[in-house]
């Protein structure tokens, strides 16, 4: 960051809408990781859960760390399509216990990704249909997940969309076409680092202009995704919260806005849209 958004950022607040704070890079610091990013601003974090076993081992995690430090963390419960094919009779049910906990806020991560195949593409789309019908069922919103599968996604997306409650396509890296259907369904939009990589991040960057900011929420993926452009490098390629900021920025910069203009209208859409 430059001199002038660096005494910028002192007053700014954000929030990083996808963690995947239980990550194994993060078994050695979680604490600490939290730690840091509050110092810059940077709360509270949205940890997302993928699987069942890891959602509710995420819920566990938050509720230990929130009777001592305050509501710092909150959670996501669901399925990712990476993981569909684990899906059995009693994964909804489950869900639904672990989405009535106070500390969960959507329900996800779940969606389509065809990009690996790792569970079969008919599992993928029953699952995640299934994910919808439990997120409407408890006017919940959905962390959604498309990677290379947009025709199916938002023709299932299409089905429900007179009924679900409200939706973000997190990690957002797809074509203009597919944002232009997004907003059309009336999709917030989560901006990664993606957008500070030089080699693949450049047509997504020039896209920034056609999100409307009132549907921006922008978060790290960490330990994923870290940003490129980062000056200096650091030592270790693990993602953090801590460079949330960094993607305001590039963000502000882009549009030609004021950095605390960006932090506070993303902090004010994460808020609302997860009823924090």
């Amino acid at each position: 960051m430059n001199n002038e958004n660096l005494m910028s950022n002192e007053n700014c607040k954000y929030i990083d809408i996808g963690v995947n704070l239980l990550h194994k890079s993060f078994n050695k610091d979680n604490d600490e990781v939290v730690k840091m990013a509050e110092s810059v601003g940077v709360s509270p974090l949205i940890i997302t859960g993928t699987t069942e076993s890891n959602s509710l081992e995420t819920i566990k995690y938050i509720e230990e760390y929130n009777k001592t430090h305050g509501n710092k963390l909150f959670s996501t419960a669901g399925i990712h399509p990476h993981n569909a094919q684990d899906f059995n009779s009693q994964s909804i049910p489950n869900l639904e216990k672990m989405a009535k906990n106070p500390y969960v806020v959507a329900i996800g991560e779940c969606g389509l990704d065809y990009n690996r195949n790792f569970s079969p593409q008919d599992v993928q789309r029953l699952v995640f249909e299934e994910q919808i019908k439990l997120a409407i069922k408890l006017e919940t919103p959905l962390f959604l997940h498309d990677r290379e599968s947009f025709p199916d996604f938002s023709d299932i997306l299409e089905k429900y969309i007179d009924d679900i409650p409200n939706f973000v396509v997190h990690c957002f890296t797809g074509k203009k076409e597919e944002l232009e259907k997004y907003l059309e369904l009336g999709a917030y939009i989560g901006i990664t680092g993606w957008i500070c990589d030089e080699r693949r991040g450049q047509d997504l960057l020039k896209l920034i202009n056609e999100i409307p900011l009132d549907h921006f929420m922008i978060e790290t993926d960490a330990p994923f995704l870290i940003p490129r452009d980062l000056n200096p490098k650091p030592k270790s390629h693990r993602n953090s919260p801590l460079h949330l900021p960094h993607i305001a920025e590039t963000i502000a910069n882009e549009l030609g806005e004021d950095l605390s203009k960006i932090a506070n209208i993303t902090h004010k859409n994460s808020k609302k849209f997860f009823n924090l």
